[in-house]
């Protein structure tokens, strides 16, 4: 039984081959669970310890999620999947960017003076900025035409939307990109209206 927030069979014959598997060890538990408990937790966002059992021990959920991560198996399963896609004709690369402000939580960086000392601004890897909002991050989204997401970057708060997209001759899919999505998205011209400015 599929439930609300768990991914369909057609999903999981998609992202299957692509979640690498141990060789050895003790048994592990299902993928497919663990993938649906990664799924539940990231779409309701509650916290990894509220994490219903059906999905086995949130320790498991939460440590495969983490190894995923920094092993870069999401972005590559992203890559695959977007690349297939691609070949099959189903992205429309009309590609759409809209971003959104995150405004930190007070202790997120630690900026600021300590003993008359200055602290240098924070690093790029840490995507915090400071703008008229205080201390934020901005999140960047790439659409499709259909409005499915090709790729999400995040950058210091006072990043403009314009300097994430590369401006290139034609749309392509570069697959060894880390931004894939950013890599081969084109400005198109917007349609003018007809008329007088305003």
């Amino acid at each position: 039984m599929i439930r609300r927030h768990e991914l369909t069979d057609q999903e999981w014959e998609l992202l299957a081959p692509l979640i690498p598997r141990a060789a050895t060890g003790r048994p592990r538990v299902s993928d497919r669970q663990v993938i649906n408990g990664m799924v539940y937790k990231i779409r309701t966002g509650i916290s990894w310890r509220d994490l219903p059992e059906r999905y086995g021990p949130w320790q498991t959920v939460y440590t495969r999620f983490r190894r995923y991560a920094l092993d870069g198996v999401f972005t590559h399963a992203l890559q695959q999947i977007q690349a297939s896609a691609d070949a099959a004709g189903d992205i429309d690369w009309l590609v759409q960017i809209d971003s959104t402000i995150v405004r930190a939580h007070q202790h997120a960086a630690a900026t600021g003076r300590k003993r008359g000392i200055n602290r240098p601004d924070e690093p790029d890897d840490h995507a915090l900025g400071r703008s008229r909002g205080g201390l934020t991050a901005k999140i960047h989204l790439a659409c499709d035409g259909r409005g499915r997401p090709l790729a999400i970057l995040l950058t210091p708060g006072q990043r403009h939307d314009s300097t994430c997209a590369l401006p290139l001759p034609r749309p392509t899919i570069s697959v060894d990109s880390q931004w894939t999505a950013l890599s081969c998205m084109t400005r198109y011209p917007s349609p003018r209206r007809s008329g007088p400015a305003h």
